[in-house]
Order: C-alpha cells, then sequence, then structure tokens
C-alpha cells in the first residue's frame, strides 16, 4: 500500500521488472471463490511478490534517480562519531574505510538500515548511551531453496491443499517470484535437532517436499528444477531496542530502522512491511525542527504502529516452542484446558474461516497490517459465527475442513531414515 499509494513509478518499475501482485481473491478456495463478491478494501490485501535479489535491484536504481542521493559502494562503516549535546549522546557522522584508507564523514543524522548485525547498537553503548532492548527466541531455524520453473512450464494451481501450512514438527511456504522464479521454506523448531541437522542435505529437504501435498506439486521434477543449495538461518530472535525512555532519548542524530531496532520472527513476512512504515514514520520526525523533538516522535510513532503487532507475534512465538516441546514428548498429556484451545482453533476457527467469505476477510485484513491484530476476534459478530460454526460439529463441518497437510512426525522422520524417537531421549536426558 505504501509503494502503491505514494510511489507509482517505483510500483510501475517492479512490475516491469516481474513483480508480481497476489490478490486477496487469489488466496479463496475453490468453493469460496464461486460466490466471492469483491469489495473496495480488498485490493489493500494484496501481497508484492519477487527475488530479493529483483526487488532490491530496482529499488537502489529508482532511488540513484532521486536528486540529493548519492551511492558510496565499498565504503565500510567502522564506527560512529558521537559527542554529548546538553548531556544526552549525539550522532555527529560516521568513520568510513574505503579503499584500504579510513576518514571521517560527519552528518547532520545518521540513518541505520544496515539490518539484524549491524553494530551501531553495541558501539553507542559502549559509548555510554544505555540502550535497553527486549528479545525472545523465535524458537525456529530456516531452511530455504531457490527453484525456476522449467521452459513452457505454468505454475501450479492453486489447488484444495495450500502452499503454506504448519504440521506441527515442521513449518513449510511456496513463495512465488518473478519470472518463472520461487522459493520453498521449511521452518523447524530448535528441539527437533533430528530434522535441523539433515535438512541442510538436498535429498533430505527435497524428500520432505516430496511429502507435502501442497509443495510437491512444486517441486517435482517435471515442473522445476532446484537452482541453490539450501540455506539456513538460525539465530531468530525478535528483539525491540528503546533509543527512547520515559520521553528521554538514549541518543540524538541517529535512526535506527528495519532491523535495526525491530526484529521479528520472518514467518510472519512483516520485516519489509515494519521497516517501510518506520520509514514513513521517520520521514514525518524529520520535518521537527528539534532533534530530542524528531527522536521523540519516531519512536512513539513505532510504538503505535507496530507494537501491537509485535507482541501478537512474539505470543504465538511462545506459544508454537511449547506445541513442538509437547509435540516430541511421547508422555505428554494435554489437559482440559490445552484441549478446548486446540479444538476452538481446529474445530471452530478455522472451519469458519474456510466457509465464510466475509469473515475470512477481516482476519486477512488483521494479517495484512491493515487492522490491528486480533481486532477481528473482538467482534461479536464474528465470535458469533465462530461459535457458530464449533457447535454445529465436525460432521456437518466436514466440507470446511483443510485436507491432510502431510505425514504425521513419526512417518515423516522414519520416511527419511531418521530417528523419530532420539529426540525425545534426548529431552529426557536434559
Amino acid at each position: 500500500m505504501l509503494i502503491r499509494d505514494n510511489y507509482p513509478e517505483l510500483m510501475k518499475d517492479l512490475l516491469a521488472a516481474g513483480c508480481r501482485e497476489l490478490v486477496f481473491a487469489d488466496n479463496l478456495s475453490h468453493a469460496m471463490r464461486a460466490r466471492y463478491v469483491p469489495a473496495p478494501g480488498d485490493k489493500d490485501m494484496t501481497i508484492l511478490t519477487s527475488r530479493r535479489t529483483t526487488l532490491e535491484l530496482v529499488m537502489r536504481r529508482y532511488a540513484a534517480r532521486q536528486p540529493g542521493i548519492r551511492f558510496e559502494t565499498g565504503a565500510l562503516v567502522r564506527g560512529l562519531l558521537t559527542g554529548r549535546e546538553d548531556g544526552t549522546l549525539r550522532v555527529t557522522g560516521v568513520t568510513v574505510e574505503q579503499n584500504g584508507a579510513r576518514r571521517d564523514w560527519p552528518a547532520d543524522i545518521v540513518i541505520d538500515a544496515a539490518g539484524k548485525n549491524s553494530q551501531a547498537i553495541d558501539w553507542l553503548n559502549e559509548a555510554g548511551a544505555g540502550i535497553p532492548e527486549e528479545n525472545e527466541r523465535a524458537g525456529i531455524l530456516y531452511f530455504t531453496r531457490h527453484y525456476r520453473l522449467r521452459d513452457g512450464v505454468t505454475e501450479p494451481e492453486r489447488g484444495k491443499v495450500p502452499g503454506a501450512g504448519d504440521l506441527g514438527f515442521i513449518k513449510y511456504g511456496v513463495f512465488p517470484a518473478d519470472n518463472g522464479c520461487f522459493s520453498i521454506t521449511l521452518a523447524v523448531p530448535e528441539i527437533e535437532i533430528e530434522i535441523r541437522k539433515a535438512v541442510v542435505r538436498p535429498e533430505i529437504f527435497d524428500g520432505i517436499c516430496a511429502q507435502l501435498p501442497g509443495i510437491a506439486r512444486w517441486t517435482s521434477p517435471e515442473t522445476s528444477q532446484s537452482v541453490s543449495r539450501v540455506f539456513g538461518m538460525g539465530e531468530l530472535i525478535s528483539r525491540w531496542r528503546h533509543l527512547v525512555v520515559k520521553d528521554e532519548p538514549r541518543v540524538l542524530g541517529f535512526f535506527p530502522i528495519g532491523d535495526s531496532v525491530i526484529r521479528t520472527n520472518p514467518l510472519y513476512g512483516r520485516g519489509c512491511s515494519f521497516a517501510a512504515i518506520a520509514a514513513e514514520a521517520l520521514r514525518d520526525a524529520l520535518d521537527l525542527p528539534e532533534a530530542a523533538a524528531r527522536a521523540v516522535y519516531y519512536h512513539k510513532r513505532l510504538a503505535v504502529d507496530l507494537r501491537q503487532y509485535y507482541d501478537d507475534m512474539v505470543k504465538q512465538d511462545l506459544s508454537a516452542i511449547k506445541r513442538a516441546r509437547n509435540a516430541i514428548d511421547p508422555d505428554y498429556k494435554p489437559g482440559l484446558k490445552a484441549r478446548l484451545i486446540k479444538s476452538f482453533a481446529e474445530d471452530a476457527i478455522t472451519p469458519a474461516l474456510r466457509g465464510d467469505v466475509e469473515l475470512l476477510r477481516t482476519f486477512m485484513r488483521a494479517f495484512h497490517m491493515v487492522d490491528r491484530p486480533n481486532l477481528w476476534l473482538r467482534d461479536p459478530r464474528n465470535i458469533a459465527k465462530i461459535l457458530f460454526t464449533w457447535a454445529r460439529g465436525k460432521k456437518r463441518n466436514a466440507a470446511y475442513y483443510p485436507p491432510k497437510l502431510g505425514p504425521d512426525r513419526g512417518e515423516m522422520l522414519t520416511s527419511l531414515g531418521l530417528s523419530p524417537t532420539a529426540d525425545a531421549e534426548r529431552l529426557k536426558a536434559a
């Protein structure tokens, strides 16, 4: 929405390069499509998708055309220049290494868009900034492989089995990209050590994909070919850094953006959206004349616009970590509360969403960050629909249950030549 409404030329460039729009109707089941009537807000629930390289190349070229912007390639930031302003630490520039020599670049403001591996906050804390952060482990590891459709082959039609799902011991998703390319991501709980160790092997990765109906039709040899090894990504930590505490900035003239200030589990696909929202907030903050006012405004906007989503994702991660641990524990017996929560999710919410377009629309507005998270569950009309579906029972809701997403944990590990009990034995020994 931000690109579409504020940067139409960039949007045109992205689409011309092969980036694609996946619209709300693309995610409807066949039955729901038959009775789907477009609503005005549906266009706001669109995913812009491509390979990361395509997105970044097009955006870089767009930025380079703008007046007043110069790229300095091969310049490595080795530190921050700092001073004090009325007792508060102020960033006054950066130290850069380029062509083997170091020099200082003075600056009115410094924006840190270096991502999750940025060292800038550490440098500031070493200088006495005292920037606190809160963090939680996401509890999973990511494994991704890239593919390209074979010549003359079109993408598989979106069928009854979704291209993304959660089996508890593994989460999966297919991500259509540009120009016949796509990727598959398998997210494995940290506690699933047997799968974690094996999934980096291409034959194991492909073996898992072949047993997931929503993915198998994409990765079959007749449809596509792999064009990369299996890439792993670990140390997934949700993090919120507080550069303003009790309305007092810890540093002036410095604005971290994206993963440099707020980091979330990539499972939810919101990193780019968080960074884009922060960029718009920073643009507005820089209209203010005072350095302290800019800092306070910027970080208050982040809290107002993003904090609810952050908290919701952390809560879901903690719940998933608990479920993953229970899944490998042969002695685990869910209590009444756990059984009710599971039934509400699987026998009420899921079939209700798959049977009611309007209910799905309100749910997806929260997913797309158009509405606040869980706002749809506070609407009495939506609650009534969900409870009615629950009360109807499994037999009458049979048509609205999703098909089986894949084998259970024991079947999957055994088929891959892995031990389905090794992690449980390891857990007991610990």
